[in-house]
């Protein structure tokens, strides 16, 4: 017998999922976040101490050999931070689409009468994605619009 699972609160899901559609939880930059969750465990299942077999063990794994630059990119994952746009950490600035939701009171683009706009207030690269998920995010609704984010690669 399995469990039904819970589904996720209003305030869960506007945590994990920016009034645009993008999926937060699983942006590099979430705080929180699958990579950064990740990132740290990997850096501390290493250990400060790995660097020196790194280094020692080059020379029989030449991949090795980068493994100073890989610490340096790997500590930067492990230090996500953002809270998301709702709390003011937008990534992307200009970026206008929370105003708008809120002035609007919804909590997605997909749920506003109005969607979808004209001028979503986007870098031009995001509309395209903006919009799908304004959709998804109108015809199944947040919970089902997370779930699916979480299945699907989030830098596609």
């Amino acid at each position: 017998m399995s469990i039904p699972s819970i589904p996720p609160s209003r305030s869960e899901l506007r945590r994990l999922i920016a009034p645009c559609g993008l999926y937060c939880g699983g942006c590099l930059a979430f705080a929180g976040g699958a990579i950064r969750n990740h990132a740290r465990a990997l850096r501390d299942l290493l250990g400060p101490s790995f660097a020196a077999y790194a280094k020692r063990l080059a020379p029989m794994s030449p991949a090795l050999e980068g493994y100073a630059d890989f610490s340096a990119l790997l500590e930067y994952l492990a230090k996500g931070a953002c809270t998301g746009c709702r709390e003011g950490g937008c990534l992307l600035e200009g970026c206008g689409v929370r105003a708008c939701a809120a002035a609007h009171e919804v909590d997605f683009c997909g749920q506003c009468p109005e969607f979808p706009c004209a001028s979503p207030k986007l870098p031009k690269p995001l509309v395209e994605r903006w919009r799908k998920n304004g959709e998804i995010l109108h015809e199944k609704g947040p919970a089902a619009f997370l779930e699916l984010a979480r299945s699907r690669p989030r830098y596609p």
